[in-house]
């Protein structure tokens, strides 16, 4: 018994240590590599805020919008490497459209309170950066066997917002595809900021593209947790409204 606990903290103490040292796998061509990825998705993130800046002063978000997002995002893929220029002026216009697409989200946080949409944002970084930290920090590959399960559970989300857009859906229902969702998105952050860096020690390094990878993924699980704030928002107002009824 005493040697089990010992070998149990002596395998917590060298996680610990050597978990923290374990940028020394990530040589320095890749370091800098995934610099210029974040300062692109700095700059994307931006460009987004941009965008539902401008829906909030034109009404221009919608579905045109959004196709023309993916249109962006397709035409960006398509788009040779040596592009350079041509590939980032596309990012940042598919983070423009981006931003204009969740707008009429955006304005009804406004509505609502607008100090959700600080702490949305917050939470979603605060996120971001641990689950990418934790992704650098592991051993090399240890978290990409879980893509095949993530592709498994983003296809299931799909087929139930399609049963749910066609057949309508319940309020569990829902809730389910909001966390479960919230879930897939925050599980792709490590398994593609994993793959962007093996992807980089081969050789691949379009930081465009893979930039364009943790934008999507950053605006999943922003939009994911300002609806479930808004949700629980709402909900806390109705309650209050039957309360002062009963009175």
């Amino acid at each position: 018994m005493d040697a089990f606990f010992g070998s149990q903290s002596t395998s917590r103490s060298r996680w610990s240590y050597d978990s923290l040292k374990n940028f020394h796998q990530i040589s320095p061509v890749v370091q800098a590599h995934l610099k210029q990825v974040y300062l692109t998705l700095c700059c994307a993130l931006i460009a987004c805020g941009i965008g539902s800046y401008l829906h909030i002063l034109w009404n221009i978000g919608g579905l045109l919008t959004t196709f023309a997002c993916v249109g962006s995002m397709a035409w960006l893929m398509s788009t040779p490497s040596y592009q350079e220029q041509k590939r980032v002026s596309l990012l940042m216009a598919a983070a423009v459209l981006q931003g204009a697409s969740i707008g009429p989200l955006i304005e009804l946080a406004i509505d609502i309170d607008s100090s959700l949409i600080v702490t949305a944002f917050v939470g979603t970084a605060i996120s971001f950066g641990c689950f990418s930290a934790a992704a650098m920090v592991a051993k090399r590959r240890e978290y990409l066997y879980l893509a095949g399960l993530l592709s498994s559970g983003l296809s299931i989300l799909f087929w139930l917002q399609l049963a749910s857009s066609i057949f309508g859906g319940s309020a569990s229902v829902f809730t389910f595809e909001l966390y479960f969702g919230l879930l897939l998105f925050v599980g792709y952050v490590v398994v593609d900021t994993q793959n962007i860096i093996e992807r980089a020690h081969v050789g691949d390094l379009d930081y465009v593209k893979h930039a364009l990878e943790l934008f999507t993924d950053f605006v999943s699980i922003f939009v994911r947790i300002l609806i479930i704030m808004l949700k629980n928002s709402m909900e806390k107002e109705n309650d209050k409204k039957k309360k002062k009824r009963r009175e």
